[in-house]
């Protein structure tokens, strides 16, 4: 049977960058394919092509084996291609309905005809499993409930393909397991999906094939039989790759860098929270979404001040910590979970970047910028963290995501704080990028810095731990030692049960 979709020989360049270079592949009627790459592989130029986002250089795509054109977003919709993005598209002061069917409202004359918008809306949300009524707002549906409305509406759209970039890194387990279930009933009933992601269990068990992309060419491709990590590593980064055994010795008899004794967070005021990390500690804090993780971090950095508690550094309270500033004068630094929207500036070059948070200490008399000192933190971190750039003045938003985070951390580490707090250090980010990030934290540790680190990730827990701290609901629920950590412990802990040694 003739492929779905097939693309060839598509080629796609942008100010210093060749994003793609003769990239093909294809896609069967009810297939699932994954394409997979390190950041940078030229994935998601490759779907914004095939969404009408951007319009290639080269090459021609098909579909149903002719040749067809698809310069923007409706012209994709109208052959049947959908994209949901990552960071999702929906307009959440809008019922569900009204985002199904925006930009496609049934009419009567200048009016919307709005019980056949609900009376389609209903049809597509029953078919993903979505029980919800197609007047409630957006705003008040979970991220997992949001992706689904978005694969109703590309269903309305009656989509054919629809392509999903990383669906489930803001998802919790459960979420994600619905989701898992809702692309293998589309599958089944015919519809086709390109599936994005750098969780390569997810890529095992959905993919009927595998693509991978590196450095903007095709790399190779997996049959069903053939999918195994070890495999998808291989083609992606070019080479065998061992994964890291974790720490093999959790920091001794160090003093504590950071002590935080009943804190309590205005997300959670009736829960205190008691930590502490040593010099050269690395602490993983566990749980599953919504257990309280980041309110943490907020409330340490100044950024959502605490209700209650004391914090200190190195044995000293800082009673101060009320905003950021005040944080990074006392020696904190943190890296934000989403980094397009709180950790870096996209429109900004990477010197610029990575000299921000230091513009206060290199200011010349007058307040005015110091570009020596500018330029010396941009060579430095640069060449420290390995960023992939063309050069210093190249802009942040056209790096790779790996990049992007390596910037984010370079900003800070200019500072040379004494306590690191990383949410979700990697998120989003290759297999190759997570073992710079993983190497760096370790070389920090070494030289002494505290670092405090939240992820959803059990494998990333599990590898980069001295000690393992688990939330559920606002709390601390037990603490696991560097011997102790494993799968089942920090679950049996992030579902509120008891962890017996």
């Amino acid at each position: 049977m003739a492929p779905l979709l097939q693309v060839s020989s598509v080629s796609k360049r942008f100010p210093g960058v060749l994003a793609l270079q003769d990239v093909s592949l294809t896609l069967g009627r009810g297939e699932v394919l994954a394409v997979v790459g390190e950041n940078g592989a030229g994935k998601s130029t490759l779907m914004k092509i095939l969404a009408g986002v951007q319009t290639p250089d080269a090459g021609e795509i098909l579909l149903d084996g002719t040749k067809v054109q698809i310069d923007s977003v409706r012209a994709a919709q109208r052959l049947g291609v959908a994209l949901i993005h990552q960071e999702l598209n929906l307009a959440d002061n809008l019922t569900v309905s009204a985002n199904i069917f925006l930009g496609r409202e049934p009419r009567r004359g200048w009016f919307i005809r709005q019980t056949d918008t609900e009376t389609g809306s209903t049809a597509v949300l029953r078919q993903v499993g979505l029980d919800v009524s197609p007047r409630t707002l957006v705003s008040t549906l979970s991220l997992g409930r949001q992706q689904l409305v978005e694969i109703a509406k590309a269903l309305s759209a009656r989509a054919r393909v629809i392509i999903m970039d990383e669906p489930t890194s803001s998802l919790s387990q459960h979420e994600a397991e619905n989701l898992f279930r809702v692309i293998k009933e589309l599958r089944a009933g015919g519809v086709s999906i390109i599936y994005i992601s750098h969780r390569l269990g997810e890529v095992k068990e959905l993919a009927d094939r595998v693509v991978v992309l590196r450095d903007g060419r095709n790399a190779g491709e997996l049959a069903h039989e053939d999918i195994t990590h070890d495999n998808m590593i291989r083609l992606m980064v070019g080479r065998n790759f061992q994964a890291g055994q974790g720490r093999r010795q959790a920091a001794a008899n160090a003093h504590p860098s950071l002590e935080v004794r009943g804190l309590r967070t205005r997300a959670h005021p009736g829960h205190a929270i008691n930590l502490a990390v040593q010099s050269g500690e690395i602490v993983g804090l566990a749980g599953l979404v919504g257990a309280g993780r980041t309110d943490v971090l907020l409330a340490l950095f100044g950024i959502e001040p605490a209700v209650d508690g004391e914090i200190l550094l190195h044995g000293i309270a800082q009673n101060s910590i009320t905003n950021p500033r005040a944080a990074i004068q006392a020696g904190l630094a943190l890296v934000p979970e989403d980094r397009k929207l709180q950790g870096v500036l996209l429109e900004m070059s990477v010197r610029e970047n990575l000299s921000l948070a230091a513009l206060r200490r290199d200011a010349r008399s007058g307040g005015f910028l110091d570009r020596a000192a500018e330029l010396t933190i941009a060579d430095e971190m640069v060449a420290k963290l390995a960023v992939k750039t063309p050069s210093q003045q190249q802009w942040v938003q056209l790096l790779s995501g790996g990049n992007q985070q390596k910037i984010v951390l370079g900003k800070w580490l200019a500072l040379r704080p004494r306590v690191l707090l990383l949410d979700e250090p990697t998120r989003g980010i290759d297999v190759g990028a997570k073992q710079e990030i993983y190497r760096l934290m370790e070389e920090l540790a070494d030289a002494g810095v505290a670092i405090l680190f939240v992820s959803s990730e059990m494998e990333e827990i599990l590898r980069m731990s001295d000690r393992a701290l688990v939330m559920h609901e606002g709390r601390i629920t037990g603490e696991l030692r560097r011997e102790e950590l494993s799968e089942e412990a920090v679950m049996q802990l992030a579902t509120g049960g008891t962890f017996k040694r």
